[in-house]
């Protein structure tokens, strides 16, 4: 087990400081409902205020379930919501997840979800509130006010059960914070606990989606009493070879190693990276289940795997692989060799869906720590969403994923990783980078629930890609997704006319409130008006095709010459995808990378080799997904 951590360890996470001179709330505020239920419960009231924070950033989501049924700013959870929403994101049972045309696919079947009884308390937590408080459980999920009541009342209870006084003194608070995390183990409620206390020293002050300013003030001296957690009785998790940050809860659940018989095996490769091959990609998902089914999907021989799963109620992390190993997650053989998979518990098309303070922050101590020890650029072509991921070649474009999906939150995320996304470049630069307000700006999506249907209105970090300066223009088309050129849709699994936070585009023009940016071979508009801008200018390199050509291909995959193969190793096609670059259009460039391929199409890993050619490749942000040119194709500048 990775040693716990001091709050002094903790990753900074950019909080803001509220003003010292901060008034008496009003009545009928937020904040003042905050302060009400303190009182009546004899919680303190930065206690109630950080624990809230670290679940919900004080945002109540107009009622709407979180990920894991979640509910308000206290994150009441009554899961039974969101085990309707949908079947695990890699149980399709068409999936090929390893994405390596030199091994047959072996697609896994569905993974039962647990039925409502069997569920952990932890994902039950608005029902023991609606007990404790007398409240309706339609209200604690419905009303601010009530659900912050729900909540002091949960508090104030594991305080007594803990036999301990209601005392002022927030350091009093240590073991009933922890117990209000849910969690089972001793790691990860101490990183929660430390987490909240970590708040209330730094405080926050932040307008909810509400509107109104909640306001933490800073208590740096704060030292709580980190001895109360024995008296909890939780387990210690479980010991094993793990590769995390010391700031974060993980634990050792391996993901099996097994062989079949007739040279069938799952569910992940043994490999030697870095030392054979660099990580260069961190790909981010969410798993489409609740936790427990997650895990029974990863501990699956014969399907998939990746390195790293993230509980949403407590940011709790388990990790199944070696690092030097190659999990089966991305659907791209190419990226699968070269990245680490972190999947997040969670719904992409949850009705207002929307992740935990707790699951962003520890996520993004994990980033830090493999960017840094992978030397990988904590930037949106290093750091790739699932639905970044390119198809392999034209067969497999429409199988590719979509998650995180429009309501991950990337510009929070790039916050806590301390790469805010900020402008680098005056208002004319030919680069630009995705950056709406997250909450303010919120796009109707459809499909959801019911196909056609619009989704519950919600933040998201995507804008909308048209064919002309104006909404009323069709959206952009993707050749890949429609071979016929239809537009693309507004459903919220359509990445066709979608460009997402902290991606980088080359500019092909500016008109009044609208810019256009290469994407797919053609121009697309999206909305930035001045005064509510959705992108930054900033600097950046780009490439075109070079002198003399009017096109050049693109490819999902930086394979290598065939040339470069040895004996005994099937050449991989250098297939390209149905989009070309088209002379006079400029795509940012990511990193230049040889051709490379790892061999692994058999259980006895001493077959194993990385293939290296002589041609190289750029990387690009193409569309919504990045792609592959090669470099003889194209000549690069800066913008």
């Amino acid at each position: 087990m990775v040693a716990l951590a001091s709050a002094a360890l903790l990753l900074p996470l950019l909080s803001a400081a509220p003003p010292a001179g901060a008034g008496v709330p009003a009545s009928g505020s937020l904040q003042g409902h905050f302060a009400r239920a303190a009182a009546r419960h004899g919680v303190p009231e930065s206690v109630l205020l950080a624990v809230s924070y670290l679940q919900s950033r004080w945002d109540s989501h107009g009622g709407a379930p979180s990920v894991t049924g979640g509910y308000g700013p206290m994150h009441l959870t009554d899961a039974v919501t969101a085990l309707t929403v949908a079947v695990p994101h890699h149980s399709e049972g068409t999936e090929d997840a390893r994405g390596d045309s030199s091994r047959a696919a072996r697609p896994g079947g569905h993974t039962a979800v647990p039925a409502a009884g069997a569920l952990p308390a932890r994902l039950r937590t608005l029902e023991r509130a609606s007990a404790l408080s007398g409240i309706p459980g339609e209200e604690l999920r419905t009303e601010p006010a009530a659900n912050i009541e729900g909540g002091a009342a949960l508090l104030a209870a594991a305080q007594r059960e803990a036999g301990l006084p209601a005392s002022a003194d927030p350091a009093a608070w240590f073991g009933a914070v922890a117990r209000y995390s849910g969690a089972d183990d001793s790691a990860t409620a101490t990183t929660y606990a430390n987490d909240v206390f970590d708040v209330i020293r730094t405080g926050e002050s932040r307008t909810t989606d509400s509107g109104q300013v909640v306001t933490l003030r800073a208590a740096p001296a704060v030292a709580p009493a980190t001895g109360q957690l024995a008296a909890l009785g939780l387990r210690r998790p479980g010991s094993g070879p793990v590769e995390c940050p010391r700031t974060v809860a993980c634990e050792w659940i391996p993901a099996p190693y097994e062989e079949f018989g007739d040279g069938d095996y799952g569910n992940h490769d043994k490999a030697d990276r870095p030392a054979a091959q660099s990580i260069d990609y961190i790909v981010i998902h969410d798993t489409e289940a609740v936790w427990d089914t997650t895990l029974d999907l990863v501990r699956d021989p014969a399907y998939v795997s990746w390195q790293y799963s993230l509980r949403s109620s407590d940011g709790h992390i388990a990790q199944h692989l070696a690092l030097k190993d190659v999990g089966w997650h991305a659907g791209n053989w190419f990226v699968n060799a070269k990245s680490v998979g972190l999947e997040h518990e969670g719904f992409l098309t949850a009705p207002d869906s929307w992740y935990t303070e707790a699951m962003y922050r520890t996520s993004a101590r994990l980033v830090r720590y493999l960017a840094a020890r992978f030397d990988i650029p904590l930037d949106r072509q290093h750091v790739l969403g699932h639905d970044n991921v390119p198809g392999t070649v034209t067969s497999t474009i429409k199988g590719m994923h979509t998650d995180p999906g429009p309501y991950w939150d990337w510009a929070h995320y790039f916050r806590l990783l301390g790469r805010p996304i900020t402008p680098g470049a005056g208002p004319g630069a030919g680069v630009v980078t995705i950056r709406p307000d997250y909450g303010d700006h919120r796009p109707v999506y459809t499909g959801c629930v019911t196909a056609g249907v619009a989704c519950a209105p919600h933040g998201s970090g995507a804008v909308r890609l048209y064919t002309g300066p104006s909404p009323d223009a069709p959206l952009v088309t993707d050749v890949g997704l429609r071979p016929g050129g239809e537009a693309s849709t507004t459903g919220v699994n359509d990445t066709g006319a979608r460009a997402s936070t902290g991606q980088s585009y080359a500019v092909a023009e500016r008109r009044g409130e609208w810019t256009a940016i290469w994407y797919l071979g053609q121009k697309a508009w999206f909305h930035n008006p001045p005064e509510e801008p959705t992108a930054v200018s900033v600097r950046g390199l780009v490439l075109t095709p070079r002198e003399g050509l009017a096109s050049v291909p693109v490819y999902g995959r930086a394979y290598p010459e065939a040339s470069a193969y040895p004996a005994g190793v099937p050449v991989q096609a250098v297939s390209p995808l149905p989009y070309r670059l088209l002379a006079g259009q400029r795509y940012v460039v990511g990193d230049r990378t040889p051709g490379e391929y790892y061999f692994a199409p058999v259980f006895d890993s001493r077959g194993h080799q990385v293939v290296r050619g002589q041609e190289e490749y750029y990387q690009i942000q193409f569309g919504h997904r990045v792609a592959f040119v090669k470099a003889a194709d194209v000549r690069v500048s800066q913008a």
